[in-house]
């Protein structure tokens, strides 16, 4: 096959601030698979380094380290292709690209949309919660008032950031009593420091938090200490993380989980555990975002997943956009339509 890689920078419409930084600027890897026929897949790797640690030189390392096991992997099992890649690549956000190429370009091939190889009975859409993006007290209570009107049923609110209470208390107010919230507050926060927070915020009504703390142990300490809901985030990319349960939830996320196939996996081990599972993007572009939401069809989140963040872009129209607060995957065979238009602007 021949492999490309092709590195994009996407803008944001605002600063996208959490307590682990702002991102101004997403920059992306593209990865298009093309068999000798002209069948084409595309992948796409998320690397977000203050996020998962991993910068874009080493996940295009580590797509090179790929580049002739797929070159050489046309005729080839795919199962077995992806963990020869799994082997040579290490990262999973690179192994991600390379999931989602493989699965794209066996639905093209097949005519087929990647939720039935995947085994779905429909891809219904799935329910999605809005991410206000707003530092300031006015912006958030906008953000929120505009997803009211949208139809979102939950809006998430980044935490550990300044303000805290002032822009929850003015999301509340803009968004109703109707509308779940949602925290993230990316391991900000120490148990003492974050029992302190819950304590102050409950008030305004959370459904969950998200990785108030970092590490199983920090959380399985923190979830006898508050009435508040808590979801693991960064803490399941841990090892061991989803075999024993020491919260609520656990937001799960292709790009960290290494794609399609790992994400299932993910998601059945959590499930086993006994965790709600829900999923998520590390600001994705439309391919990673399109993937979650053909596994979705499999997993059928417990609770709102984190997928509607394309909106968060600027100067590149959306090709997945929600309505009533859900969306569903793209038609069309392998990862859907009109999806890598959004990488060429």
């Amino acid at each position: 096959m021949k492999v490309t890689i092709a590195r994009l920078a996407a803008r944001l419409r605002s600063p996208l601030v959490s307590a682990r930084g702002a991102t101004e600027v997403r920059e992306l890897l593209l990865l298009r698979l093309e068999t000798g026929a002209g069948a084409t897949g595309f992948g796409e790797a998320a690397p977000l380094e203050h996020y998962d640690g991993v910068s874009l030189a080493d996940c295009r390392a580590a797509l090179e380290d790929c580049r002739g096991i797929l070159a050489r992997g046309e005729t080839g099992d795919r199962a077995e292709l992806l963990e020869a890649c799994r082997r040579a690549a290490v990262l999973p956000q690179a192994l991600a690209a390379v999931d989602l190429a493989l699965w794209d370009l066996a639905g093209r091939q097949q005519g087929q949309p990647v939720w039935r190889l995947l085994g779905a009975a429909e891809a219904a859409p799935t329910e999605v919660n809005h991410t206000i993006s707003s530092p300031d007290r006015a912006g958030a209570a906008a953000e929120a008032l505009r997803a009211r009107a949208s139809g979102y049923r939950t809006v998430k609110v980044k935490v550990g950031t300044g303000d805290d209470a002032g822009r929850l208390a003015a999301v509340r107010a803009a968004a109703g009593p109707e509308v779940a919230i949602r925290l993230d507050a990316n391991g900000a926060w120490s148990v003492p420091e974050a029992r302190a927070a819950l304590r102050a915020l409950e008030p305004s009504g959370v459904e969950c938090c998200e990785e108030p703390v970092h590490g199983l142990d920090a959380l399985a300490e923190l979830s006898v200490l508050t009435e508040v809901a808590l979801s693991m985030d960064e803490t399941a990319a841990l090892p061991g993380a989803l075999d024993r349960r020491v919260c609520t939830a656990a937001c799960l996320k292709i790009s960290r989980c290494g794609g399609i196939s790992g994400v299932l996996d993910a998601a059945a081990r959590a499930r086993a555990a006994g965790y709600e599972v829900y999923l998520a993007s590390t600001l994705d572009g439309p391919l990673g975002i399109a993937a979650a939401l053909h596994a979705a069809a499999v997993i059928v989140p417990e609770r709102a997943s984190g997928l509607a963040t394309l909106g968060l872009f600027a100067e590149r129209e959306a090709p997945l956009s929600p309505r009533e607060g859900y969306l569903a995957p793209p038609r069309g065979a392998g990862l859907g339509d009109g999806l890598t238009g959004w990488y060429e602007r």
